[in-house]
């Protein structure tokens, strides 16, 4: 999770320290940007065929198998109520890390690496977007940046769903 540090209050002997920067990934999503912290984040990959995984909680696409790994691709749209959407070619793969495992996140394109003063970024208060939820928003010039919390994107139901999907569909060896 994203930890921000609380503003320095005025007066005090640390005013002349730059501000902390949060580094965030932006990504378009129903051309929307949206936002997760690049410590969250391992790396982009092109778009992949994605295999079916039956018993899996309603957001996720299915899985793939990345080097050996089988990874959850988790489809954001489904979680923010946007309408179903085939991701073609040009379409992007966020490789994720939350505490408990590593998810693929589809998103329509990666903006890149922002950095914003962590002064700027304001607690959400337990702010749900579009079900799910939120670590801040930050004030940006051209509007707010929704940042997103991976470590708690799926209710505990749904990751105990998910574990056991992917369980019964590991083969037996």
């Amino acid at each position: 999770m994203l930890m921000l540090p609380r503003a320095i209050e005025r007066g005090s002997m640390y005013r002349d320290l730059p501000p902390a920067i949060c580094h965030l990934v932006v990504f378009l999503l129903a051309e929307q940007q949206y936002a997760l912290p690049l410590p969250m984040v391992e790396r982009v990959l092109p778009m992949v065929a994605v295999s079916p995984l039956p018993q899996a909680p309603p957001m996720t696409l299915g899985v793939i198998n990345l080097h050996g790994t089988v990874i959850p691709v988790l489809d954001l749209r489904r979680r923010f109520g946007f309408p179903p959407h085939e991701y073609g070619l040009a379409a992007h793969v966020l490789l994720t890390r939350t505490t408990r495992r590593t998810l693929a996140l589809p998103v329509d394109e990666v903006l890149g690496v922002k950095e914003v003063a962590a002064i700027a970024v304001t607690s959400p208060e337990a702010l749900v977007v579009g079900g799910a939820p939120v670590v801040g928003i930050a004030a940006l010039a051209d509007g707010l940046l929704c940042i997103h919390d991976l470590d708690n994107l799926l209710s505990y139901d749904e990751e105990q769903q998910l574990t056991r999907a992917i369980e019964e569909a590991a083969p037996c060896g």
